[in-house]
């Protein structure tokens, strides 16, 4: 009897943006290594991927050449940046050999699904869709009322129809789900929820110690500021370890806050400023009743740098912001050593959720979230979180949360509650998911 030969599993991620800065396609390109596919991924280099795959011997990166910068009309600019990434993409896909099906990132979807619905067209090849977003929302949120009109039309009409050539599709909520096979009339659609990969989880006491200590050698406000008693060995601004090794909290530490943000027009971090604020004034009035509070903002981006200089004006004494750039491997770390997390995102299309949150619930901190049309299928107020419209809803939260802190017996009743829910939350993590949602549908294709 002949053998049949093995089927080969060849596939290609493409994210038209920074790899690094792109976690759900790493962990879709990380699964797939792990199904024994031999994965070329297509993106920019700004930010290091993960090790697991810049380290994994059947993985390929191919960097895209960044868009030069130009003195161009704001219209021709974009006209430039499609024409440019059309160019480098289709390089890309041509120096790699033909996968079984191409896993792509939308949006950006211009001019990504034009490209990668002519190459497979042409090589025969499957297209995935992983909907993130809508590109249409997207573009129209850095525009004035006045351009959009007739371009975002345009954007929009592209999208929906290359889009509607794909294969397959997957998807972030059901919401968006719904949108796209109704409205759309694209589909089937599955719905693979943002899950924490293992790397997010709860740490105990004496990790979150290594961590004030590594951030107290750059950040001062981790840095011990009482003298060091006969029976301590180590000591941060937060926790000491004593000489039989026992670690424990500071009886009057500073309260941990931990924002992540992209510092775009899609997060309104004044609202932060503005709760922040109000708790200063609130902290500096009852100082008995409410702690420091430390708030530790990650990411990079556009407004980084205005944001920043804002931050720099303000005088607080109970209120201090740090934004420091992390390492991979300590970002999750710092969510699981904080005792609240903000997240500022709101979705321009209504029907994503933030990843940050998932990232968060996955580390074992509760939420305080900009609320929008789809967060209850990710955020459950007064379960595992809560949702504010604006910065008085914020702080007032901040206000409950870390009032007497850390022994309000209300409030320690309610993160147990919290604790709970989270937990059951972590059980299913962004692997299985994977596994049992998009590996049988992407098997297919081989």
């Amino acid at each position: 009897m002949t053998e049949v030969p093995p089927k080969k599993r060849n596939a290609c991620v493409i994210v038209l943006g920074d790899i690094g800065r792109s976690p759900r396609m790493q962990y879709h390109a990380q699964s797939l290594l792990e199904e024994n596919y031999h994965v070329d991924v297509i993106g920019y280099l700004e930010t290091r991927p993960l090790e697991a795959l810049t380290q994994h011997p059947c993985c390929r990166i191919h960097e895209l050449t960044a868009v030069p910068v130009t003195n161009l009309t704001p219209k021709l600019r974009l006209l430039f940046k499609a024409f440019w990434q059309t160019l480098s993409l289709l390089i890309a896909l041509i120096s790699i050999g033909r996968p079984s099906f191409l896993l792509v990132q939308n949006p950006p979807g211009i001019p990504t699904l034009i490209v990668c619905y002519l190459y497979c067209a042409v090589t025969r090849t499957k297209l995935a869709i992983d909907w993130h977003n809508y590109t249409y929302t997207v573009l129209a949120l850095g525009m004035s009322n006045g351009e959009q009109g007739l371009l975002i039309r345009i954007v929009r009409r592209l999208e929906r129809y290359f889009g509607s050539k794909a294969h397959t599709h997957f998807c972030v909520t059901r919401a968006m789900q719904e949108d796209l096979q109704q409205n759309w009339g694209i589909g089937p659609v599955k719905v693979l929820y943002d899950r924490p990969p293992t790397q997010f989880h709860p740490i105990d006491l004496p990790q979150k110690h290594d961590l004030f200590l590594k951030l107290a050698k750059d950040y001062p406000q981790f840095q011990a500021k009482d003298i060091k008693q006969s029976e301590v060995l180590e000591s941060t601004a937060l926790t000491q370890k004593l000489l039989n090794g026992n670690v424990q909290y500071k009886p009057l530490r500073q309260a941990v806050l931990v924002s992540s943000t992209s510092w775009t027009q899609d997060e309104d971090f004044g609202i932060l400023l503005k709760a922040l604020q109000a708790y200063e004034d609130t902290a500096q009035a009852e100082p008995l009743v409410y702690p420091s509070l430390l708030c530790i903002i990650t990411g990079k981006g556009p407004q980084k740098e205005h944001y920043i200089a804002e931050i720099d004006k303000l005088e607080w004494q109970k209120v201090s912001v740090i934004t420091p750039w992390l390492e991979i491997e300590d970002y999750p770390t710092v969510l699981a050593s904080a005792d609240l997390g903000v997240c500022l995102h709101w979705s321009t299309s209504g029907l994503d959720l933030p990843m940050k949150v998932v990232d968060m619930f996955g580390s074992g901190l509760p939420v305080c979230a900009y609320d929008f049309k789809c967060l209850h299928e990710l955020v459950k107020h007064g379960e595992n979180g809560f949702v504010f419209r604006d910065h008085i809803q914020l702080a007032e939260q901040l206000r409950i949360w870390f009032e007497h802190f850390p022994k309000n017996p209300s409030i320690l009743e309610t993160r147990a509650g919290f604790q709970r829910n989270l937990q059951e939350f972590q059980e299913l993590r962004w692997r299985e998911s994977w596994r049992n949602i998009a590996a049988p549908v992407l098997e297919a294709f081989l």
